[in-house]
């Protein structure tokens, strides 16, 4: 073979190479972004369901403007509600652990970016293999969540002593099957809270959801329970039944304090996150911009439910009977606006009493971890936990509820601290419950089992809920 001709094939390989690794950058890409990857599921439906090109064009952009419209109001109350929690710290001088998803992510990534991308994009298929062939029919849908997942596992996986191939598979296979157990633990709940079972909660924090709905359970809820909702206001004070206004007023008193605290007991870490504003000036506009966080994602999520439930039922008819997309922790929110804000608070005072117990333990010895109240954890997975106690105990079983949820969330979190410290990772931690448990499970067992033993156990796991639909559907058809 001429030369010239060993040189036009080795370009035309690496053109290949390129453009392989372009297709697989892209449909990453495509995974990885939550608002694209639910349109084009939204999408997919449609077309299942052969409407004309008009109603699919329609479809698939309003669910891509809901999904963008819920995140921008969520991003909108992170960045108000993030100056909370650092105030609190410098007004009451703690130290600690602060649990943080985004933040363990974007350091482990540093190392795992390989593993999560591809536990993340096969996690996904065996989601979907779950859903067709047992009876976990929930589709994960939020993708955020489910690349924190990803991450957390292929740390774990890593510390099992699994490498390559073997490592993806274990982490994808355990990803799939989280993502179709949490949806179905919380399903009765959700079903209480929405009235139907068109919809599940895609968001790992399930854990203490249930927790806290049973703990409603114990107050109970008839005709004549008091929910949040009927919080009656006298007429005087009759414009807080507007949410907006009442949520905005909620958190400007808390802010005052917590500011007010930290301007003069550290004025000068006070003065880094307020600025050259006026402390009270900073205090209305932060709880203000709170709460048209708060309308923005609401409407957002109806948007969005709006569009992704009748385009689901293509792909529920077609591919995977009785589907349900489970979906991010705010499509509960409209639901009961006034157990929202109810359960964040409740849950941020469980999170300081954890906090206190950890410190008195830590001073008679005990090697744990002092976990400061995060404010979005405690915003998010407590208002959601305040939803979730609302609907079975009412009013009371959202305090309870949500506290609880505070409570055992930051114990969770103390107890996983270890597992990833183990692998250099200090200061932060994944904070949700879900990704606690996992943590905690999983972790602890690779200091009994490793390597293919690992695999396996989690290839039975992953099998368990296939095995189950089987033998009963054998069973029905016999009886």
């Amino acid at each position: 073979m001429c030369r010239n001709c060993i040189i036009i094939l080795n370009v035309f390989r690496e053109e290949k190479e390129k453009i392989m690794l372009g297709i697989l950058q892209f449909i990453q890409q495509v995974l990885s972004t939550p608002a694209i990857f639910v349109g084009l599921i939204a999408l997919l439906g449609l077309l299942l369901q052969r409407q004309d090109p008009q109603t699919c064009i329609k479809g698939t952009i309003k669910t891509i403007l809901g999904f963008i419209v819920l995140n921008a109001g969520a991003g909108v109350v992170q960045d108000s509600i993030i100056p909370f929690g650092e105030l609190f710290q410098a007004a009451f001088h703690v130290e600690g652990v602060v649990p943080n998803n985004e933040a363990i992510t974007s350091l482990a990534l540093n190392s795992y970016a390989v593993q999560t991308a591809s536990i993340f994009a096969l996690g996904m298929c065996a989601n979907i293999v779950l859903a067709r062939f047992s009876k976990l029919k929930y589709i994960f849908l939020t993708g955020h969540h489910a690349l924190y997942m990803s991450c957390l596992i292929s740390i774990i996986m890593s510390i099992s002593g699994l490498k390559g191939a073997k490592l993806i598979i274990a982490g994808a296979l355990l990803l799939g099957l989280v993502m179709s157990v949490f949806p179905a633990i919380m399903q009765p709940t959700i079903e209480e809270i929405t009235g139907d079972d068109s919809l599940a909660l895609g968001h790992f924090g399930s854990g203490c959801y249930w927790l806290s709905a049973q703990i409603g359970k114990l107050f109970g809820k008839n005709e004549n329970t008091k929910t949040t909702e009927d919080i009656n206001f006298p007429t005087t004070l009759s414009f807080l039944r507007e949410n907006t206004i009442s949520i905005a007023l909620a958190m400007f008193l808390c802010y005052i304090v917590v500011s007010g605290a930290a301007v003069f007991t550290a004025p000068a870490e006070a003065a880094k996150i307020i600025g050259e504003n006026n402390w009270i000036i900073y205090s209305i506009i932060q709880s203000i911009t709170f709460s048209a966080g708060i309308y923005i994602v609401l409407s957002g999520v109806r948007m969005l439910i709006n569009e992704i439930v009748p385009a689901f039922k293509g792909i529920s008819e077609k591919l995977v009977p009785n589907a349900k997309p489970a979906l991010d922790c705010p499509i509960v929110f409209p639901y009961a606006p006034n157990a929202v804000l109810i359960g964040f608070f409740c849950s941020f005072i469980g999170g300081i009493v954890a906090l206190a117990i950890l410190a008195l333990m830590g001073k008679v010895g005990l090697a744990v971890a002092i976990v400061l109240p995060g404010a979005v954890l405690h915003f998010f997975c407590g208002a959601t936990a305040g939803v979730c106690g609302n609907a079975r105990g009412g009013l009371k079983g959202c305090i309870a509820g949500a506290f609880v949820h505070g409570v055992i969330a930051t114990f969770l979190i103390a107890g996983m601290y270890p597992v990833l410290s183990s692998m250099g990772f200090s200061n932060t931690t994944f904070s949700d419950t879900d990704f606690t448990i996992v943590g905690i499970i999983f972790g602890n067992l690779t200091k009994v089992v490793s390597g293919d033993m690992m695999l396996g156990i989690i290839v039975v796991l992953f099998l368990l809920p296939i095995i189950y639909n089987v033998v009963t559907g054998k069973k029905e058809k016999n009886i």
